[in-house]
């Protein structure tokens, strides 16, 4: 079940949005001991997401993407995502990391045969069968009347907000 995605089956008129981030508010708080610390305390930040504070990742733009994994000998190999961000501003870094990741599903979007993601719409935070956060990204570009998705399921995330250095004249 998604809450705020475009999924849920609402439009985007005020009180279905606000009634669709309630309902989502309270998922995060009846499942607040399951959910990993650094995604809960993300998901309920005052600023994650509202799009006039700087850090929020709304309408931001891939910058890059890299997975990673760590060679272990004579086991699996743990993979890691780390995703940068150009903030919606233009004013600062958005770095995200999921330390170890369990599953993956990206989409992206061609044109003019050039592959792109376009902005960040919106996302949240839910909690997989097995326990394991996951994270899904919906990207601006409609393909077919659906926005491009990104479903991560990992144990954690971490978010760092990197602000670009101005200079004064």
């Amino acid at each position: 079940m998604v809450f705020i995605l475009s999924g849920d089956g609402r439009d985007n008129r005020f009180p279905a949005v606000r009634t669709a981030f309630e309902r989502y508010s309270n998922y995060l708080k009846q499942n607040e001991a399951a959910f990993p610390p650094r995604a809960y305390e993300l998901a309920t930040s005052d600023w994650f997401y509202y799009p006039n504070d700087h850090r929020c990742p709304h309408d931001a733009w891939l910058a890059s993407f890299q997975m990673t994994e760590t060679p272990v000998r004579k086991a699996l190999k743990p993979c890691s995502i780390s995703i940068r961000l150009l903030g919606a501003y233009h004013d600062g870094h958005i770095e995200i990391t999921y330390p170890r990741v369990f599953s993956y599903s990206l989409q992206a979007f061609m044109a003019g045969g050039v592959t792109c993601h376009g902005d960040w719409r919106y996302d949240e935070f839910r909690l997989s069968e097995r326990g394991h956060l996951i994270h899904e990204i919906e990207w601006a570009p409609q393909v077919q009347g659906k926005p491009l998705s990104w479903i991560i399921e990992a144990d954690d995330i971490d978010f760092r907000w990197i602000p670009m250095k101005t200079e004064r004249a």
